[in-house]
């Protein structure tokens, strides 16, 4: 075993966790979730069955992330956020799961709520308490209910334009001197 698994966290047989990643407090990994090196898991997290989390992503406290969803490497997800993984829910019949995919390096605020079938760009910034209906572009800053696009930000986290202004396909952040190529 090479990663670090708090006495209280539950991880399923099948499951499959990379090489220095901790998983804390009351967290339950269920099989069949691959979760990759280096990353941080949380108190009280639920990583379902079918997830893909990729290396070096953080997950907050009390975070659930459901069948359907995959995380790229350096996903940044704040305490309390919520991953919903059907369209049409019901107690009863078949649940129809559907996939969403968080790019590499995005950041997603403490309760935010993120509906499936949506894909969140690379670098992109959700707002705290957003909730997140549709996809949202690489370098991107969504917050509000529904979520609304209002700015981009850089990998650093800055600010680096307003959505209202017409964005050219690279932008250079006055803070870290990064260029960041908006898709």
């Amino acid at each position: 075993m090479n990663f670090f698994q708090h006495s209280t966290a539950v991880i399923d047989e099948g499951a499959e966790i990379g090489n220095n990643t901790k998983i804390w407090h009351f967290a339950h990994i269920r099989g069949g979730a691959r979760i990759g090196n280096d990353c941080i898991i949380g108190k009280g997290c639920y990583i379902d069955t079918g997830v893909v989390i990729g290396d070096r992503c953080k997950i907050q406290n009390m975070v659930s992330v459901y069948n359907g969803v995959t995380l790229e490497d350096d996903v940044f997800v704040g305490p309390h956020a919520v991953f919903t993984n059907d369209l049409k829910p019901r107690a009863v019949g078949d649940w129809q799961i559907v996939q969403t995919l968080v790019k590499k390096g995005a950041s997603i605020g403490a309760n935010a709520t993120i509906v499936c079938g949506i894909e969140i760009g690379s670098y992109a910034m959700i707002g705290a308490g957003a909730v997140v209906t549709k996809t949202v572009p690489s370098h991107g800053l969504v917050v509000g209910v529904p979520a609304k696009l209002i700015g981009y930000v850089c990998k650093c986290g800055e600010r680096i334009a307003s959505s209202d202004l017409e964005i050219p396909s690279r932008l250079t952040c006055s803070h870290c001197g990064e260029e960041n190529l908006i898709e």
